[in-house]
């Protein structure tokens, strides 16, 4: 808070917060690879039936159902998320940028009606 008359947004901090955001959906993606090539191998786990019936088991677990999937999910939320950081970001600054240049409009106009009435 500022003073109480409202919140101050520290922009170098939630810049932190934008990269390292960046950054984990970069390594999500990077574990999303990994677990879809997981999902692709069968588990060697011999040619019995009950073996071969595992093996599926897991590849699904493994698979666009299972962790793939899940994964995938985590990576595109951790992005959504960093897109309406960086959006609410950018507002942020415009809005600021506006009310900046309203309030010099303003001290403009006041300081020419103080020169007029003093003449």
């Amino acid at each position: 808070m500022s003073d109480g008359k409202g919140i101050e947004l520290e922009l170098d901090l939630l810049d932190q917060r934008i990269t390292t955001l960046a950054e984990l959906g970069d390594l999500t993606g990077d574990l999303v690879a990994t677990a879809s090539r997981l999902a692709e191998r069968l588990p060697m786990l011999g040619t019995a039936p009950p073996a071969v019936h595992l093996a599926m088991r897991l590849r699904e677990a493994a698979g666009s159902s299972g962790l793939a999937g899940e994964v995938k999910a985590t990576e595109r939320e951790v992005r959504e998320y960093k897109q309406m950081l960086s959006e609410a970001k950018r507002k942020y600054q415009e809005h600021e940028d506006s009310a900046g240049e309203e309030l010099r409009a303003a001290e403009r106009s006041a300081d020419a009606d103080g020169a007029g009435r003093a003449s």
